[in-house]
């Protein structure tokens, strides 16, 4: 989702608007949201543990889904209102009309990551999970499980497609991504597209005979 649908990075975004609506105090807190990053930066902590982090410093230790759900609300509203890529909706539009069953496989929250997937008509989420006890009015600040991300995105594909009984050999399938990551997703799938592509991502896609697309050549949200 983020670089591929949206124009730039949703999860900082995120933390940012809760921490202004929620508690204004936690923006002190953002050197030490600089030193995480700056540790993931040394290999010292891997991402699941830079976005923990970061999470509980800026949104907190646990938090009620009540209290949350309205700002991860308003965040949906506000990346759908100005942050997206018009000829990604497009293609979302074509791949729906033309049938297509549409998954959005992502490595942000669940948490925004719904509300903003509602607004976009997709029919399925695969996304990283927060620690949210059944039963419980409230959220952890760590994962539930890996971060959906390179080949854990890719295996939770696959469990995905092996829940809803989707067979390889009986599925016609596009995949859509900015980031060399998503290499086992792309080479997956029948049509591959580098979306508006990183750089190394950029050199790969020729050699594996996939599509390339700027997705940024037309402004129109």
């Amino acid at each position: 989702m983020d670089r591929t649908i949206t124009r730039s990075g949703t999860y900082s975004g995120f933390l940012m608007h809760v921490a202004q609506r929620r508690q204004q105090w936690r923006l002190l807190l953002l050197p030490l949201v600089g030193l995480a990053g700056a540790a993931y930066s040394l290999r010292l902590i891997d991402r699941s543990r830079l976005k923990a982090i970061n999470l509980r410093l800026l949104v907190g230790k646990r938090f009620r889904r009540t209290e949350i759900a309205p700002l991860a609300e308003s965040y949906a509203d506000k990346v759908v209102a100005r942050g997206l890529h018009s000829a990604a909706l497009d293609q979302i539009a074509a791949d729906r009309e033309a049938g297509y069953r549409l998954l959005l496989a992502t490595a942000s929250f669940h948490l925004y990551v719904d509300a903003i997937a509602r607004r976009l008509g997709i029919d399925d989420v695969l996304a990283t999970q927060l620690d949210e006890p059944d039963g419980a009015d409230h959220i952890h600040a760590r994962l539930a499980g890996d971060n959906c991300y390179g080949e854990a995105k890719f295996a939770r594909i696959d469990g995905w497609m092996a829940a809803n009984d989707i067979t390889r050999d009986r599925a016609h399938i596009r995949a859509y991504s900015d980031h060399v990551s998503d290499h086992p997703m792309l080479h997956f799938a029948d049509e591959a597209v580098a979306t508006t592509p990183s750089r190394k991502l950029k050199s790969l896609a020729p050699q594996m005979g996939w599509q390339v697309v700027d997705w940024r050549a037309r402004r129109g949200r």
